[in-house]
């Protein structure tokens, strides 16, 4: 099967199964995900399905990065939080989507394998950082939108929340345990923060303290 009949049988698939924004498709259309998938599992880059990359992370399945994004009501004037760089795709997809997208990785190899891809890309609106994403990036504060692509615990970290604009959104995965894990959006209003449950998830844990010289295997 070509590439592009494989592209069409996911954009088929990610309709069928909710992904229901157009300009979202229309993001993942253009983004080639082989660029962001090992040598040795191009075979399966356009299908629906999560796929190792290096520092025992993995690159999450298109689906998961569509309903995250359409989750988040994304704006063309929009600054972006993602925490989690990992193979730099879902800050690809979000870049044609927004005005911005601060990224944080804390595997110094994931993070200048993201950059260079980016730069074959030439994706211009994406602004990378090494370092603990749990602290999120209070310097480019507040964020119309948090995007955090690893559990977060029961709760969100305290510093993401506080950099989360009035009225801006924040989708997360919470739960303590792999197997009770739940995507979150919390919106934060003038007097506080709304919660809404959205699907049952599997992710990596949120981890702080970044060991930055960790090396690819």
């Amino acid at each position: 099967m070509s590439t592009d009949a494989r592209k069409i049988r996911l954009l088929m698939a990610l309709r069928g199964a909710g992904v229901t924004d157009t300009s979202i498709l229309g993001a993942i259309e253009r983004i080639p995900r082989d660029l962001f998938v090992p040598d040795a599992f191009q075979d399966h880059a356009w299908d629906d399905m999560a796929l190792p990359i290096d520092c025992g992370q993995t690159i999450s399945q298109p689906l998961i990065v569509a309903l995250m994004t359409q989750a988040l009501e994304l704006h063309p004037r929009h600054l972006v939080l993602e925490i989690g760089t990992g193979s730099g795709y879902q800050a690809a997809v979000l870049a044609q989507l927004c005005r911005r997208v601060f990224t944080i990785e804390r595997l110094r190899p994931l993070l200048n394998e993201a950059e260079r891809r980016f730069r074959l890309l030439n994706i211009g609106n994406i602004t990378t950082r090494l370092g603990d994403g749990t602290r999120g990036w209070p310097q480019q504060a507040p964020f119309s939108r948090v995007l955090v692509t690893a559990a977060g615990g029961q709760e969100p970290p305290k510093d993401l929340t506080d950099q989360l604009a009035v009225g801006g959104v924040m989708v997360i995965p919470l739960g303590g345990d792999y197997r009770e894990q739940t995507m979150v959006r919390i919106r934060r209003t003038d007097s506080g923060f709304l919660r809404e449950d959205l699907w049952p998830v599997r992710f990596v844990p949120l981890l702080s303290d970044p060991p930055q010289q960790v090396r690819s295997a």
